[in-house]
């Protein structure tokens, strides 16, 4: 930590050394030449600053690319531990009066056709690299090929069907000695097969561009499509905005408030979708509830009728009670009482 003073020697405070932040030169403009498949020369087109314009960082650049060749290993690499050698199970001579050394087993790593040491065994080289760091060095490999003047766009390849010939002579009128990269678009087959059996090239996609293609490389080479004119083409827009150029519909590079716009309108669309969905649910259930509410009006009713005749009833036999009337003799009482007077 080291302390802030002014002129006079008073002291404005401390500043801690990793919260400095590195100033970086700005971007420089770049230009690049356009040309045809035939090779005639048609100007020169500006590079986008923030892609080709940038002080290389090589640290980085080295990281990234170690990286990725590390990624590219199989790992399957693999040898027998003394544990793993068939055999060796039986202790090969006495322990002592032999004059040799003390042994237990013949597939120790110290004698002929035993195991092996800390030897290698299967695993994955695979290094996690941040987002950032990988366009950094993407960005830093594109911007050491425009440095050196090694970038050439052309208008239109020409190739109607896969033609080697004709990528050969292609390369030879571009006056591009070397290694090169082409990059092309998603939907340009017949380009990448005529390009995939010559030696000194090679080719890529702009959504599979590396920084470790960039760097074998000593050409590359864009056409109107793939030539990147801002950081925000490394998101996987490109191809989408390279398709609207090839139908001839508008162009144009997606803000952050577009993006906000957009989120908000599929998050309000999402609400819609649900609060139509409900009622629905809700009708359903109401009619389930409409077709069991006959039945169980029916049954109540004739439970409150029961009820009613029951109550009914009851109140009759109290009343007569009260009253104090005797029942109603019977006809067979007065037949037996004529029967006892004769």
């Amino acid at each position: 930590m080291t302390s802030a003073t002014t002129g006079n020697g008073a002291r404005t405070g401390a500043v801690l050394r990793h919260t400095i932040k590195k100033e970086r030169p700005a971007p420089v403009s770049r230009t690049a030449p356009r040309r045809s498949a035939a090779g005639r020369n048609l100007g020169t087109v500006d590079l986008e600053p923030t892609v080709f314009g940038l002080v290389p960082n090589r640290a980085v650049l080295h990281q990234v690319v170690t990286a990725q060749l590390a990624a590219t290993r199989s790992g399957t690499q693999s040898t027998l531990t003394r544990a793993e050698v068939r055999g060796g199970g039986a202790k090969p001579y006495r322990q002592k009066g032999t004059g040799r050394a003390r042994q237990g087993s013949t597939r120790s790593p110290s004698m002929s056709g035993g195991g092996v040491a800390l030897g290698p065994k299967p695993r994955s080289y695979v290094q996690r690299t941040p987002k950032k760091m990988v366009r950094l060095a993407l960005l830093s490999a594109l911007s050491d090929r425009a440095d050196i003047g090694r970038i050439v766009v052309v208008d239109d390849w020409g190739i109607s069907e896969p033609d080697t010939r004709s990528a050969v002579d292609i390369l030879r009128r571009l006056r591009v000695p070397g290694t090169v990269l082409v990059v092309l678009a998603q939907d340009e087959i017949d380009i990448a097969l005529s390009f995939r059996n010559i030696p000194e090239a090679s080719t890529s996609t702009w959504a599979e561009l590396s920084a470790h293609d960039v760097v074998r490389a000593d050409w590359l080479l864009f056409t109107d499509r793939t030539l990147p004119s801002a950081v925000s083409d490394f998101s996987g827009t490109h191809e989408e905005r390279a398709a609207l150029a090839a139908a001839g519909g508008p162009v144009a590079t997606k803000s952050a408030e577009a993006d906000v716009e957009a989120a908000a309108a599929q998050t309000a669309e999402h609400l819609e979708t649900l609060a139509e969905a409900k009622p629905k649910r809700r009708i359903r259930r109401s009619k389930a509830t409409a077709e069991a509410e006959p039945a169980e009006a029916g049954a109540d009713a004739e439970a409150t009728a029961d009820a009613d005749g029951d109550a009914e009833a009851e109140t009759e036999v109290t009343a007569e009670a009260d009253t104090g009337a005797e029942p109603e003799a019977s006809d067979d009482t007065g037949d037996e009482e004529a029967d006892a007077d004769a």
